[in-house]
Formats: C-alpha cells, structure tokens, sequence
C-alpha cells in the first residue's frame, strides 16, 4: 500500500500521483489541465491551450542536440470513469485512490487513469528532468480522447513545429504501433409506448454483475461476455413464455467499454414465479458453461421490487429486445494482412430507457474506413426496420502503417541495444489519435509505444510497475537518439 510517488521512476510516479488528485473523465478535464499547469510554470515550461482546450508545452533542445528533429510526445488527459456497483466515487470531484498491488499499481473499486495517464506523466517528466539529453520537444495533451477524439480532430495545422510524433498510448512493453484502427458512433432510438399495468402481477430488477468488460477494441476479441446481450437472450428465450412485461433498461454505461453489467426491471404475473426462478437457475447455469472459463465472476440476480403503475407495450417491447438481438456484436472479420488482429468489430455498448423511447448506442471499429462504414450502415439499419431513429456520427480514420519509417528502424535498433531482443511492430484494434491528428500533418513520422496496462476502461485496471521503468527509460533513450534534421 506504498505511495505510488515513491516508485521508479520517481519523476514520472510523482506526476502520475499528482494526475490521480485531479478529476478528469472525459469533458471534465479542466482541474487537470490548470494542476499540469501549475506544474509547467514551476518549472519554466512554456505552455499554451488552443482553442477546444488541448495543451501544448515547449521545451528547447539541450545544449548540443540542437540540430536533431522535433519530436511531439502526444497523449491525452481524460480518463474513461467506471466503477464497480458498490463504489460512490465521483469522478466529477473525487480523486482516484490508487495503490501498489504486489507488482502492480491499481485503484479501488475504479479505473485507474493509467489510460493514458502513465504516458502523460512520462512525457512531462522529461520536460521537468534537467539530465535528459533531448532536441527541441513539444508535448501534445488533448482533451476528450476517450469520448470521441474531439480534441485530436479539432487540431488545427501549423500549430505545431516537430516531425516526429511519439504517441504514448498502447499498453503493451516491447511493441511498436505502427497503425490503428478507426471508429464509428451508432445510436438508435427506439419508440415505446406504454400500458397501465392491470392483474396480479409481480415485478423484479433482473441484475447482471460481475463481468470483465474491457476495452471494446483491445479486448473485443477476448470472447467476454456483454451485459446487454446476456440480458437479452433471456428475455428473447422467456418472454411470451412466462408472460414477462418490462419497464426499465439500463446495461452498459460507456461507448468505448464492454458492458460489464445490466440492471432491467421487469414484471410477470404471480402465477409465474416459479417458473420463472426455475427458468432463471437454469440461464444462470448456461451462462456458466457457456462463458465460465473467461467470466468466473458472473452475477446474476432477481431481486424483488414494487410493481410499476405502467409497463412498455408488448409491441414495443418485442421491437427492442428483436433489435438488440439482432444487432451484430463483438469481431466480425480478422484482418487478412496482419496476422491475430481484428479488422472490424463492434460494441453493443449501452442499453437503456430514457424519455419515451429506449436508446442504444454501439461503437463500430474498422482498419478499413469503407467497412468501419458498411458495418454501421447494417446495425443502424436493423434498428431503423423496428422504426426506432437512428444515427452514425463521430467517425474517425485509422492510421495506415508506413513502411518507410524512419523513427520505427531507430526504436527498433535502441530496443535491441537496451534489452537485447527486437520489440513486436504491431497493428492495433484500437482508436489511437495517431490516426486523426496525422491528417493535419501528413508530413509526421509516427509511432505508438507505452507500458503494459491490463483491463483498461474497467474497474479492474492496472499498469505493471516493471513495465513503466522499461517504457521510460526506452524513451529517454529514444529522444537521445533522435536523427538529425
């Protein structure tokens, strides 16, 4: 139980510490950026916001390194806010109460920020060291990466002076990204419309936890189970059977994280409630088999609740659980050219009731943008058959790899000579900036490197502490070792 800032590398440990007491899930990023801030003027760094709030930070080249090319350490501020069902963490006001766990660091009952967080203190750990040799660097910190990329995709061209862009945003020691993946929005709304509940009925909050949720790109291909569809294809199973009538949905709480649990309320009529139970024992051990290798933690409980005054019409219910059903979830195809990486997925990411109709939202991710676009078009069009409104919106590129790169053949040779092996190169299912903020500045030389950070996007998020150490001091070694211009 350590404080993390006693760790090494204590610079890099020590701003990391100091980003765990700032709020900043995405869109509330503002007590972050002001705390690194106030760090740049204790140290003399120039620093400026552009005008949706991204941070850039300057610093000149150390004496002798003047003539090396501008490097750009990018990463983003924002962290994805999950929390298990017991916390009452407030991510808007509450710091993130992080602790050293044998030989990782994690948080309790809450995602950690290490995404993207250890990256963003390691970059400003080299601008606040006075014994690193580096050329001219800038530091790139942009704002709602894990809600859309709105502040990559805001960046304005010219506004930064460096040829080489180093994202530090993967979560794997010893690999090298070299390309990601794009994505897509898809929501759906779908119309309900309600009747008065009438006879002698019952009514139970149907409550799925336990599951291990992830990141809905670097974990799609994992086989875990999703919330909304575990819920669902016991309704689809026992809906006209036992009569059942529903009221709420709430599965799924973020785009970007497979949903980890489900709650959904429900009635049916008293003569059905043992059935009911003996027909929910039975899905629980289904579940089990089917998915108890990757989810040994699966939860699933009927608790008694009082029953509503109205309940969704039957019509309106069939078209929501029908829809859910069908839409497409998890890989629909691995890519031909790199081999074990998801080419096209998506996350069937949240269901739940809002005013007067029930809203669904998926995050569709592609290499290819042409089937990013075919596959949304076909979930936004199994909703539109059920009448519900549908939208594609916050699309981004992914990053097509560059064989020709110049700063991949110079990590290469540095990780070799630092460790003695030859990092992975690697394509990664996942949004990485590198992708949308390239696209003002065609000209950058790119790479993606970082720590190994498990689970990220869920409660039970870690970074490896041996990890970040290796991390560091390859980058360290990798600015000292920049070409000349």
């Amino acid at each position: 139980m350590t404080c993390i800032s006693t760790l090494s590398p204590q610079p890099l440990w020590q701003i990391f510490h100091r980003m765990t007491q700032s709020p900043r899930p995405s869109k509330h990023e503002e007590a972050i950026l002001q705390s690194l801030e106030a760090l740049c003027d204790q140290h003399n760094l120039s620093h400026q916001r552009d005008e949706i709030g991204n941070l850039i930070i300057r610093k000149p080249a150390t004496p002798g390194m003047e003539n090396r090319k501008g490097v750009i350490m990018q990463g983003h501020v924002d962290m994805v806010p999950q929390k298990n069902a017991d916390s009452n963490h407030d991510f808007e006001k509450d710091p993130i109460k992080a602790y050293i766990d044998s030989d990782w660091v994690t948080a309790e009952g809450t995602t950690l920020g290490s995404d993207n967080g250890i990256g963003v203190a390691a970059a400003l750990a080299v601008l606040t060291s006075t014994d690193i040799h580096h050329g001219p660097v800038e530091i790139l910190l942009t704002v709602d990466e894990e809600a859309g990329m709105t502040g990559a995709a805001a960046l304005k061209p010219g506004w930064l002076e460096g040829e080489i862009l180093l994202n530090l945003d993967t979560e794997d020691e010893g690999e090298l990204y070299v390309g990601c993946a794009g994505g897509v929005d898809v929501s759906a709304k779908v119309p309900m419309q309600w009747e008065v509940l009438e006879g002698d009925f019952m009514a139970f909050e149907i409550a799925i936890r336990g599951l291990r949720g992830g990141h809905s790109g670097l974990d799609i291909d994992k086989g875990r189970g999703n919330a909304n569809k575990f819920i669902n294809r016991f309704l689809m199973e026992n809906l006209d059977d036992l009569e059942i009538k529903a009221f709420e949905f709430n599965g799924g709480t973020l785009r970007n994280a497979i949903p980890r649990e489900s709650f959904t309320k429900i009635v049916l009529p008293q003569t059905k409630k043992s059935e009911f139970q003996s027909r929910l024992t039975n899905f629980i051990q289904t579940m089990q088999t089917e998915f108890g290798s990757v989810e040994p933690n699966l939860s699933i409980e009927a608790l008694a609740i009082d029953c509503p005054q109205q309940v969704y019409s039957k019509e309106s219910l069939h078209r929501v659980i029908r829809s859910v059903g069908a839409c497409i979830s998890g890989v629909t195809r691995m890519s031909p050219e790199f081999e074990g990486v998801v080419e096209t997925s998506n996350n069937l990411a949240v269901v739940k009731s809002e005013d007067g109709h029930v809203s669904v939202l998926s995050l569709v991710r592609s290499l290819t943008n042409s089937a990013r676009d075919d596959l949304a078009n076909n979930i936004a069009a199994t909703f539109a058959l059920t009448g519900a409104t549908t939208q594609i919106s916050g699309d981004y590129p992914g990053w097509k790899p560059n064989p020709d790169s110049k700063i991949l053949t110079t990590m290469i040779k540095g990780y070799e000579n630092l460790y003695g092996k030859t990092p992975e190169v690697k394509v990664i299912h996942a949004g990485l900036e590198c992708g949308v903020i390239g696209e003002p500045y065609p000209h950058w030389d790119m790479i993606s490197f970082g720590p190994t950070i498990r689970h990220a996007h869920s409660p039970d998020e870690k970074v490896h502490i041996a990890s970040v150490e290796k991390f560091w001091t390859f980058l360290v070694d990798t600015l000292k070792n920049i070409p000349s211009k």
